[in-house]
């Protein structure tokens, strides 16, 4: 059976909400534009869960997932995805467990079974978990040398130290090495159950047909458990500057303090704030103060990053070692400047007019479509979220710039993580 809701006058796109005859629940959009149907679903639970000594268990059944599942081996299961050209991917972070689907309507029925021997039954042969676990300890291997990488894993090792988000979520060689197949089994267990995961389905199908379909993948999994509580962490070492030594003539950086949760009512002119300071590719204030008047670095940005537990604003830069503190002094002196006069108002009106303008453009595929309504369903941001938004966005002030600024920027104080050879630091 469905249920719908109202139309979304300022949305891209209509979603209904529809439950099946065993209770799963779904967000649905209905489109008969191409014959495809594109699914996106994301498990509660992730990286964050993985046992403290053996990190990268998640992120490894995410990769073994698709590598043979019932009847079929690897090679059986891959070779029938690309006879009906359907796509099947998984992947795992901090937080969940995901994976999406992508199949011409002709072929659903195949590809919603391969989907269910995937999340019901997966083999996890033996040959399959040596050679994920080869690739993924040469990949780790030939990172080491990589600065950007390097920079990234100190600043989450210093920044949540003795939390389940400081561990590298892909893991270390020692660890992959470690990791058996009970262990693969005892996450697929704990993570990939009914009553855990949020999904959405876009495409040319109906809401009976689609009912039945998810009866069988997610209707037949297990009733979940109760995961580990993840304590609620804050970004720690603030004020430091911490050097990761590597003779490169260009350090990298990564900065980071204080953040807003997307389920925090003070997430939106958060948003707005970032896109003003590094958020905007090519109007931003870094962007303008340290690539375009000073030539300090080619590339210069920052993101809010929303966990279950946590929630920071995070930035990226690279530039000569000797200019490594001028440019993290553009960087603070420009937060401290949105902390203490806020934009403009012809600033604020462009930034606005840009996220609310641009929005629709991430909409234009079904698989898009897909990802951000699990994504809202995820956070609990409710289904109506896709039509509210913009007008969120709109309703900012500068005032609520403020607020958000003396927030997450507060006393100017940030952790930041120096891979290379700065002088001065």
């Amino acid at each position: 059976m469905t249920a719908s809701v109202e139309t979304m006058s300022s949305s891209p796109t209509t979603v209904k909400a529809l439950t099946s005859a065993r209770g799963v629940e779904a967000w649905h959009v209905e489109s008969d534009v191409v014959p495809l149907i594109a699914v996106s679903f994301i498990f509660e639970g992730g990286s964050a869960h993985d046992p403290a000594d053996k990190p990268g268990v998640a992120q490894m059944l995410a990769r073994l997932l698709d590598e043979g599942a019932g009847e079929y081996d690897s090679d059986a299961f891959q070779e029938r995805l690309a006879a009906h050209a359907i796509e099947l991917s998984f992947n795992a972070g901090n937080d969940a467990l995901g994976g999406s689907l992508k199949t011409l309507v002709k072929h659903a029925d195949e590809a919603f079974e391969l989907l269910r021997l995937a999340l019901a039954e997966p083999r996890f042969d033996q040959d399959s978990i040596e050679r994920v676990r080869a690739q993924t300890i040469a990949g780790l291997k030939y990172q080491q040398n990589d600065p950007g990488v390097m920079a990234t894993r100190r600043f989450f090792e210093d920044g949540f130290a003795g939390h389940p988000y400081g561990r590298p979520t892909s893991g270390t060689p020692e660890s992959i090495a470690a990791i058996t197949r009970d262990d693969l089994i005892a996450m697929h267990k704990a993570i990939i159950a009914r009553g855990r995961v949020k999904i959405a389905v876009v495409g040319a199908i109906g809401g009976d047909d689609l009912s039945s379909l998810l009866d069988k993948v997610f209707g037949a999994l297990p009733d979940a458990k109760p995961l580990g509580l993840i304590e609620p962490a804050s970004l720690q070492k603030l004020g430091s500057r911490i050097v990761v030594d590597l003779d490169v003539p260009q350090s990298v950086i990564r900065f980071g303090m204080n953040g807003i949760a997307w389920r925090d009512p003070g997430f939106i002119p958060a948003y707005v704030l970032n896109h003003i300071l590094g958020g905007g590719a090519f109007t931003s204030r870094l962007f303008q103060e340290v690539r375009e008047k000073r030539g300090l670095a080619y590339s210069v940005g920052t993101s809010l990053v929303s966990y279950r537990s946590a929630s920071m604003t995070w930035g990226y830069t690279a530039t000569k070692n000797e200019r490594v503190v001028e440019a993290l002094d553009v960087i603070t002196d420009e937060m401290a400047k949105l902390t203490s006069e806020g934009p403009s108002d012809e600033e604020l009106q462009k930034a606005k007019d840009y996220l609310t303008g641009s929005y629709a453009l991430g909409f234009d595929t079904s698989t898009k479509i897909a990802h951000t309504l699990a994504q809202i369903a995820f956070e609990g941001l409710g289904i109506d979220y896709i039509a509210r938004r913009n007008g969120l966005v709109a309703a900012v002030r500068q005032a609520d710039i403020r607020k958000a600024a003396a927030q997450i920027f507060g006393d100017g104080k940030m952790l930041t993580v120096i891979a290379g050879r700065p002088t001065g630091v």
